[in-house]
């Protein structure tokens, strides 16, 4: 299993990490319901280089791409994660399971239910169990991580599922897909899955991919742009507390490092979809930006004292204030750029036009497409 340090602190890192995001730009429902394709909502572009930010719609994409270019695309379906729960008490909860763990083991999060979405519940201790439908259980053993002692309060629990069944089919009959507070009512779980879904395992859906339909990945094959898969299955967020994320099960073949590291050597661009993606790459690829097949559980952070060596380009979604994934955001925009600085700037101003300009954020939103500098 490989693994890299997690870079500690990253709260207030990124573009425009203060700034405040209105509700009425929190995305509440699919673009499909909103009278869209997925491939309809709109598309920031900013290139770094040139210091230009335009407006497009997602359909727009292969005009910004070229023969030649890798689109990295991450093939985690999503799960109904979410189950109803109940304490020995009789008072009601949610248990959203997060990441499988080595031996059988779950890290999950206790939530409260409310008419929206509820807020964790931090009153759980080790050794609490909670029946789960059909005569399942879950048994909170002991703070994830372990920082502090066995009796803290977590956020996140090491747990043991006790199911009447295998954990993918009793998902399926009894669970539902996670979401929060600004999504006010419950979608089926085919509104949480990429066109690239094949392999279930994310807790929440690597939603940079979501935009993508059957006839646009047609087109931009057709005009030579290639599709490299790989799997990083994504544990759940932290939308009140944004947290850095923590260990994710991750997967590079072979072959997608191949295509990866014969595009570098091409000249031509390597495209993360998504923050799982850059995970995934970066957690496989050296100092030297030479990419490696590999497996495991990955706790990489990319920040201020990481450098992204893996991409070229990001197409993602619009991050919320003082998230760590905007500290991504800043180093991919600093791909080949002699000023970090200004690309800090360029991000600031794209942030800012997004808001001017009512883009909607998180899973059901808008999207960006950041193109930094070429290398030399």
């Amino acid at each position: 299993m490989a693994a890299a340090g997690v870079i500690a602190d990253l709260r207030g890192a990124g573009p425009g990490s203060d700034f405040e995001l209105p509700a009425d730009l929190e995305a509440p429902s699919p673009p499909e319901a909103r009278g869209l394709r997925r491939d309809g909502v709109r598309l920031m572009v900013s290139d770094v280089e040139r210091d230009t930010v335009e407006h497009a719609r997602f359909t727009d994409l292969p005009q910004w791409l070229s023969p030649g270019d890798v689109l990295v695309v991450n093939t985690s379906a999503t799960l109904n994660a979410a189950l109803a729960a109940r304490d020995a008490a009789g008072r009601e909860f949610e248990v959203h399971l997060s990441t499988r763990l080595p031996g059988g083991f779950w890290s999950v999060e206790v939530r409260r239910p409310a008419p929206a979405p509820g807020l964790p519940y931090l009153d759980a201790r080790a050794g609490t169990t909670l029946d789960l439908p059909s005569d399942g259980r879950v048994t909170l053993l002991a703070p994830y991580p372990l920082i502090a002692s066995v009796g803290s309060p977590s956020r996140l629990w090491l747990a043991a599922l006790e199911l009447p069944d295998d954990v993918i089919p009793y998902l399926d009959a009894h669970g539902f897909p996670i979401r929060y507070s600004y999504v006010k009512e419950r979608w089926p779980l085919a509104m949480y899955q990429t066109v690239f879904a094949t392999e279930p395992g994310s807790a929440e859906m690597p939603s940079a991919a979501r935009p993508f339909t059957p006839e646009l990945v047609t087109q931009l094959v057709s005009s030579g742009i290639e599709i490299a898969p790989l799997l990083l299955h994504t544990g759940v967020a932290s939308p009140e507390k944004h947290e850095p994320p923590y260990e994710e099960y991750y997967r590079v073949s072979r072959r997608t490092a191949e295509r990866v590291n014969a595009a570098r050597r091409s000249g031509a661009r390597i495209v993360a979809v998504g923050t799982t993606v850059v995970r995934a790459l970066e957690t496989v690829t050296d100092e030297r930006g030479d990419t490696f097949p590999g497996e495991g559980w990955t706790n990489l952070v990319i920040g201020k004292e990481r450098s992204v060596r893996s991409v070229d380009a990001m197409i993602t979604g619009l991050h919320e204030p003082r998230a760590t994934h905007l500290a991504m955001l800043e180093q991919v925009a600093a791909v080949g750029n002699r000023s970090p600085a200004a690309a800090v700037r360029h991000l600031d101003r794209a942030y800012a036009e997004a808001r001017k300009l009512r883009y909607l954020w998180h899973e059901f939103g808008d999207s960006h497409l950041i193109l930094p500098a070429r290398p030399g």
